[in-house]
């Protein structure tokens, strides 16, 4: 049995913080249930990719509160939030901004383009060309833009937050590899049961309107220094050497799978490391279970990996192939 720490490795200042800004993102996440019914995964998703400064892909058919969720958690926590309808003829300026000419001073002066704020809503981000995806990639990674040779760093904290369609191919540009690796969680958000429904259609009788959140009673519960407090908690979540060792297990093994083109990344094999971290936080506890990697693979990996074509002609998914891996994968005890 592995024996796992009890305490937080903080001070006693340090641990009320933590406390303070746990309770903090909880309000969040009820604040956002006045808003979006039945999406707890993504609501969840999405609070981890905050607390990790990663970024998220949400996918869905439309009409299942991608964007409400991503306004009704930029209200909740009184974040700065732009959002681009990304198109065919968007282009990379249109994203990052570009040097615009003054009559008067006879000079140029860079007006900041939407990527600078602290949350970017990148709606139906695959139905843009490459090279404007190519700009969002360096925001991504590298937390600037470069623009007539001159790097601009971007707000802390600045994440992404793309959805996308993924029943619709026409007209789309499907993300490269290299891009669907910086994002740290794809969540798929499905399409609710019929209590849900029923329930999002009683609200709307009621008269809810999703333009106009402050009607709904969503509320900033929270703020940019709650949740650097936050960000600062996870990082102190221990990890056991035996359970590092299974997310290494699991990585190298989507590797070796047969049904499989393309495994996980090591930038996987850490992000999966960091969501865990931030999930056994928001669960109370200072270490992180094998269940909680568990919990967090799908999200994490799931867009890490590429099916072999006669996989795909079987009728596998990325989702099953990861299930089966996780099945053979010894849990350290």
């Amino acid at each position: 049995m592995t024996d796992y720490p009890t305490v937080y490795p903080d001070t006693d200042q340090q641990h009320g913080d933590a406390e303070t800004a746990r309770e903090a993102l909880n309000r969040v996440r009820n604040e956002v249930r006045k808003a979006v019914v039945g999406q707890d995964d993504a609501v969840a998703g999405l609070v981890i990719a905050l607390l990790c400064r990663g970024h998220i892909l949400l996918e869905g058919v439309p009409g299942v509160a991608k964007t409400l969720l991503v306004r009704s958690i930029s209200a909740a926590l009184h974040l700065e939030t732009s959002r681009v309808q990304f198109t065919p003829d968007l282009m990379p300026g249109d994203v990052t901004g570009s040097l615009v000419y003054d009559n008067r001073s006879g000079e140029f002066s860079f007006r900041n383009g939407p990527v600078f704020t602290n949350l970017l809503l990148a709606d139906e981000i695959n139905r843009t060309p490459p090279k404007t995806q190519a700009a969002l990639l360096e925001a991504m990674e590298e937390r600037q833009v470069s623009v007539d040779g001159q790097a601009r760093k971007l707000p802390d904290p600045f994440v992404v937050a793309a959805t996308q369609n993924p029943v619709e191919y026409e007209g789309t540009y499907p993300l490269p590899e290299a891009q669907l690796d910086r994002f740290l969680l794809k969540v798929h958000m499905q399409l609710p049961p019929r209590d849900v429904e029923l329930e999002v259609l009683a609200r709307h009788a009621a008269g809810f309107d999703p333009r106009d959140l402050a009607a709904a009673g969503v509320q900033a519960v929270a703020g940019p220094a709650d949740l650097a407090a936050a960000t600062r908690a996870v990082r102190t979540v221990e990890v056991s050497r035996e359970v590092m060792g299974y997310i290494v297990d699991v990585v190298q093994a989507t590797r070796s799978s047969p049904s499989l083109a393309l495994g996980v990344s090591p930038r996987g094999a850490t992000g999966l490391l960091n969501t865990s971290r931030a999930w056994a936080w928001m669960q109370g506890r200072p270490y992180v279970t094998p269940d909680d990697v568990k919990a967090l693979a799908p999200a994490t990996l799931r867009h890490r990996m590429q099916l072999r074509p006669e996989a795909e002609l079987e009728g596998l998914t990325t989702d099953g192939v990861l299930n089966t891996v996780l099945a053979s994968v010894p849990v350290p005890r």
